[in-house]
């Protein structure tokens, strides 16, 4: 298996999406609409004649070559449907599908992310699921557990068809930890409380080294002058936490919401929020966590641990091929600490593929995305993909690809398998929750308030569904 770096984090947030942009749009917008297949068509044969022509648009170029791979065996397999397959960079992306939605020039069908979905379900401009042939031969037990939830509305109409999942774990440069005198069996195993931080913060302190070489957990280290962190910090922390705070939180028992899916109640006010929201960026005081603003989007947390300033970082398994192609380091994988809980547990989000509402193709659309989801396809793309299909069939193939490459990706998936997740908080207004929150965690991380402080900010949040 070729490991390729990916091109967008899967932390990045759209914009929100407001009515009058996309029922009015603009005159550029749609003009970039309907030149949006010239920019990044993959694939340049022509239509057979009398073949059904349908759009399918997708943004992480690492995605390409497998699902492209893939729809040349439905093309095969459906020769009266010739696909056309479009990439376009994340911002791109998202200002051409919402171009196209004003111009009803878009995609028949494309991929969809949950930061977006609620919105486009509210505005009307992705179709409901049900009643479209194929796709109602795939039941939620197809896919791994609880990603169909996701990609369902509130009345339970599918608007989406999971096409893959990821969860998070701690990567680290094998190297370093070589170098400290430690084996990958030292990060195996470790505990965690929001009270003492249990081993995984000893392990921290262990790793965290000051500008005159004395480690954290030494007499006389300087947090105020540290050369190496213990754990990186990742620049996009937000409502969510998912690659920074979340496995923490969720670890003691908490939850975003008053619900799995389509929450109503937020539940920032929690104690076991707060007390998670004290120790983990109360570890900035102790040295062993970067202050805020010491590492931009310029440095993310795979250049940190690149160039030895921090040493372990809790990540997205969408990034793993960028931190095992990262020059000089030597990606090793682990566990996250089991929390209070009694286990580690980790977000589990997922992208779909949704059908746009204004698509005149949608028969022919739904046999494209149902055989995506088949067994088939799935292990074609888990073969060539850096991520996780969302099936068993494309997640084993997956799994097996990687540790060609020499990679165990279980600390990833073996998330998924005991049952030791939590859904990403799908709910409405994620745009307006995301305004609120974010001065929150940035003051926190700012050391200007405390984990209680963010009781006046949840009751903004549940102000919103009132």
């Amino acid at each position: 298996m070729s490991i390729q770096r990916p091109s967008t984090p899967r932390t990045a947030r759209p914009g929100p999406l407001s009515r009058r942009r996309l029922l009015q749009g603009s005159a550029a917008l749609a003009a970039g609409a309907a030149g949006a297949g010239a920019l990044a068509s993959c694939g340049g044969a022509q239509a057979p004649a009398g073949a059904t022509e349908i759009d399918y648009w997708l943004w992480d170029a690492l995605q390409l070559p497998a699902y492209s791979a893939a729809i040349d065996v439905f093309m095969e397999q459906n020769p009266d449907v010739f696909v056309r397959v479009t990439q376009l960079g994340w911002d791109d992306y998202w200002t051409k599908l919402t171009a196209s939605f004003v111009a009803e020039a878009g995609p028949d069908a494309f991929a969809d992310h949950l930061a977006r979905f609620p919105e486009f379900v509210r505005l009307g401009v992705i179709a409901p699921l049900d009643g479209l042939g194929p796709l109602d031969e795939l039941p939620a037990e197809h896919f791994q557990e609880g990603l169909q939830e996701l990609w369902s509305g509130q009345d339970g109409t599918r608007y989406g068809i999971p096409k893959d999942y990821d969860t998070i774990a701690i990567m680290y440069d094998k190297n370093m930890l070589a170098e400290e005198g430690l084996t990958p069996e030292d990060l195996e195993s470790l505990d965690w409380n929001p009270h003492d931080g249990g081993s995984f913060e000893q392990m921290l302190a262990r790793l965290t080294v000051d500008a005159n070489g004395v480690r954290g957990d030494e007499d006389g280290f300087d947090p105020t002058d540290v050369a190496r962190y213990g754990l990186a910090a990742d620049p996009g922390t937000d409502y969510t936490g998912q690659t920074s705070w979340s496995p923490f939180a969720l670890s003691t028992g908490w939850t975003f919401t008053d619900e799995e899916t389509w929450g109503r109640r937020f539940n920032y006010d929690d104690e076991r929020f707060t007390d998670t929201m004290d120790w983990y960026f109360g570890l900035v005081d102790k040295g062993f966590f970067p202050a805020f603003g010491t590492f931009g989007d310029s440095s993310p947390t795979q250049a940190q641990l690149q160039s030895g300033t921090s040493a372990l970082a809790t990540a997205g398994s969408w990034m793993i091929s960028t931190f095992a192609n990262m020059e000089g380091m030597d990606l090793g994988i682990a566990n996250l600490p089991a929390g209070p809980v009694g286990h580690p547990v980790s977000m589990f989000n997922g992208l779909g593929d949704s059908i746009s509402a204004q698509s005149e193709k949608k028969e022919e659309a739904a046999r494209l995305i149902a055989f995506l989801a088949s067994d088939e396809a799935q292990r074609i793309i888990g073969e060539r993909a850096p991520f996780f299909p969302s099936t068993d069939a494309g997640t084993e193939a997956a799994i097996e690809g990687y540790a060609e490459a020499g990679l165990d990706v279980t600390p990833f998936t073996d998330r998924v398998a005991n049952g030791e997740t939590s859904l990403y908080p799908l709910v409405e207004s994620s745009a307006s929750i995301m305004s609120i929150m974010q001065t929150a965690f940035d003051q926190c991380w700012m050391r200007q308030i405390d984990g209680a402080d963010f009781a006046s900010f949840n009751d903004r949040v549940n102000a919103l569904f009132e």
